[in-house]
């Protein structure tokens, strides 16, 4: 049973036999197919549909000589809006199935993104096109949360957002110097590391941490597709899944200055959420890359 199932709003399934009639539904009334005919080891297929607004569960499998398909995995997906980042991203197949990660590297976070792809077959079928463009594709990423808090914003004056705003840009701009070989660059963002920690150190005797922490994304776990985030609430939305009616909440959500969408089962969210106020929770990221 996937555990992120309960996101898209499948919380109460409990029995094999009971997602195996969900895999069933999606394969005789999807929403979207697509076939990759000369797959080396047959055509494989990809079937989705939506039980609520751009989410629900993606089933994936092979045709055999007989004409007759065999599931491989399925997973739930949520697309998200807009494209979150254009950087140069790099796809690896999983090792035990058909599926694949993505990975780049976005100055804005500081780290290497680990996505789940949610378009295999159209990935495969862009690969095996032999002038196939290996250039930079926009990337649309998105999150499933298992679980989840909404926190009030910390208040700042326009002044400080402007002040916030033109730190986060140079040390954009000072990562992308040090990842050329700036020493220069290199020693500065030392120094503002230094300067950071001393600053918290500082603060934390007498504040609390969400205080000084406005946001951030950082790695969670051992599965490298899986963050801990904490961001605000820039849109807000609200809709049941058509099949079990429970309700789910899709947030858009900046974080360290990155924009996606961040969709949850209304059970697992602890608090009100609203525009302004934070989220907090952990997230599976999945992307979704255009061609």
């Amino acid at each position: 049973m996937h555990k992120y199932l309960k996101a898209v709003g499948f919380s109460k399934i409990s029995k094999r036999t009971e997602i195996n009639e969900i895999i069933r539904d999606v394969i005789k009334n999807y929403d979207e197919k697509t076939a990759v005919e000369n797959h080396p080891e047959g055509v494989f297929v990809e079937f989705s549909k939506n039980y609520g607004c751009d989410c629900g569960i993606t089933v994936c499998g092979q045709y055999d000589e007989d004409n007759k398909f065999h599931v491989e995995y399925y997973f739930p997906f949520f697309r998200g809006t807009g494209i979150t980042t254009q950087e140069q991203v790099i796809i690896e197949r999983h090792a035990e199935k058909e599926s694949f990660a993505g990975a780049c590297d976005d100055l804005r976070i500081g780290i290497t993104l680990i996505f789940y792809l949610q378009n295999p077959a159209e990935y495969m079928l862009e690969e095996y096109k032999e002038s196939m463009d290996s250039g930079i594709h926009p990337v649309t990423l998105s999150g499933l949360a298992s679980e989840g808090k909404i926190l009030f914003p910390v208040q700042k004056d326009k002044e400080a957002v402007k002040v916030e705003k033109e730190t986060n840009l140079n040390r954009t701009n000072l990562i992308a110097a040090a990842r050329n070989g700036d020493e220069e660059a290199m020693e500065s963002l030392t120094m503002e590391d230094m300067d950071t920690y001393s600053m918290i150190s500082q603060r934390i005797m007498t504040e609390d941490v969400f205080t000084i922490v406005d946001s951030y994304f950082m790695p969670h776990g051992i599965e490298c597709d899986q963050y801990n985030i904490m961001g605000e609430i820039l849109d807000l939305m609200t809709f049941k899944n058509i099949l079990t009616g429970e309700e789910i909440c899709q947030m858009t959500v900046e974080s360290n200055d990155m924009q996606f969408d961040v969709c949850i089962n209304r059970e697992d969210l602890l608090g009100e959420p609203e525009v302004g106020r934070r989220f907090k929770g952990v997230i599976w990221l999945q992307g979704q890359i255009h061609y």
